[in-house]
């Protein structure tokens, strides 16, 4: 909404977040009513990029509704709970090796990629990087950057 005045491009916004902030991109930019809140449409957006974003309802909700840490809940808290909102944009999944990454992390990203394909949306990458734990920002940010740039190329002066 107020990039431009910051000298940012309104058609080159895209969404990332690490862990919670992961989450948190998610729940913003796949519930339509979080940006319309705020006089902006998820559809402005031009990619999702969450670094090991959970994706069934965050256990820290989970653990205030006094429902176990292994119980997966999908609710209106969950990213997954938005897989069938239209016209999403392309999105990025990454996560750490499932046997280094946080308990489910990397399930859960591989299973929201499925369901977001299933629902017909065919722009969803989930890259699983072997070697690294939930501290995969790293290499992450290599496929970030190639992501952006692939999408919404550089404009050149």
């Amino acid at each position: 909404k107020n990039i431009g005045k910051y000298g940012g491009d309104p058609t080159r916004v895209f969404v990332s977040g690490a862990s919670a902030g992961a989450y948190l991109t998610m729940m913003l930019t796949m519930d339509p009513k979080r940006l319309r809140k705020f006089g902006c449409d998820y559809t402005q957006i031009k990619g999702i990029i969450p670094l090991s974003g959970q994706c069934i309802t965050h256990f820290q909700i989970r653990a205030e509704q006094h429902i176990g840490i292994l119980q997966p809940t999908i609710d209106e808290y969950a990213p997954l709970f938005f897989a069938n909102t239209p016209n999403l944009p392309p999105i990025l999944l990454v996560t750490g090796d499932k046997e280094m990454e946080m308990a489910g992390r990397t399930d859960e990203n591989a299973y929201l990629r499925r369901i977001l394909i299933l629902k017909g949306h065919q722009d969803v990458t989930h890259y699983e990087i072997q070697g690294y734990g939930h501290d995969m920002a790293e290499p992450a940010y290599r496929l970030a950057t190639t992501f952006i740039d692939k999408i919404s190329p550089p404009k050149r002066a």
